[in-house]
């Protein structure tokens, strides 16, 4: 894929990955850039997981197959061989053969996202994942990559999503790492504070009050 399409690619189905599911992923994702490394085909490689997750998205069954837990392992890795085989290289044949072996079937948007993550961090890019309450405009945003690039040491790539509940501040993803400066979650934690030193007063008190005078 070339490189400004790969910048450009939505990750609109990747905002909702959970931690554990990206672990696994970065896993997997290690795994198949060192397939395609050796193989010098990575380029073509993530092309092709690129598509088939674009043809998965338009045929839902058919990830409900890979991903399902009612067929067994082995199956998946025949049909695997029967429809891929010969369209694609044999580098991502044998690594999605081995998906399927391990029923990992359900876990391919995450092992993409962290194959991007991984040739972000060999290019110097951060893709980072930044939720607002309303859409950002052009001044925000290029703000918010100015901060970013000082924090994090690398070049920022936003993705962004609106969350209509979130009060205010921002909150940034990096990978499975949660930054949250909203203001919804320091009024939490404002609340929790207050909270505990209200209890730990009455219990002062308490402990004051039953205790033997003159002492």
């Amino acid at each position: 894929m070339p490189e400004d399409a790969y910048l450009a690619a939505s990750l609109t189905d990747e905002h909702d990955i959970d931690v554990g599911a990206y672990r696994l992923g970065m896993v997997y994702g290690k795994a198949l850039l060192a397939a395609t490394e050796k193989a010098g085909n990575t380029d073509e490689v993530l092309d092709e997981l690129d598509q088939l997750i674009a043809l998965l998205v338009k045929q839902p069954q058919a990830e409900e197959v890979f991903a399902s837990g009612m067929i067994a392992n082995d199956q998946k890795v025949i049909l695997v061989e029967r429809a891929l085989s010969g369209h694609v290289t044999p580098t991502f044949l044998n690594f999605l053969k081995v998906v399927a072996s391990h029923g990992r079937g359900g876990f391919l948007r995450a092992i993409r996202k962290a194959v991007r993550d991984l040739r972000d961090q060999q290019h110097g890019r951060v893709r980072v994942q930044v939720t607002t309450a309303t859409p950002l405009d052009g001044e925000l945003s290029e703000r918010i990559q100015n901060q970013l690039r000082n924090m994090l040491g690398g070049e920022p790539v936003l993705a962004t999503k609106v969350d209509p509940d979130l009060i205010g501040g921002l909150v940034f993803r990096v990978g499975d790492t949660v930054y949250d400066g909203s203001v919804a979650t320091r009024l939490a934690r404002v609340r929790s504070q207050m909270i505990d030193r209200s209890i730990h007063e009455i219990q002062r008190r308490r402990d004051s009050l039953s205790s033997p005078t003159g002492n």
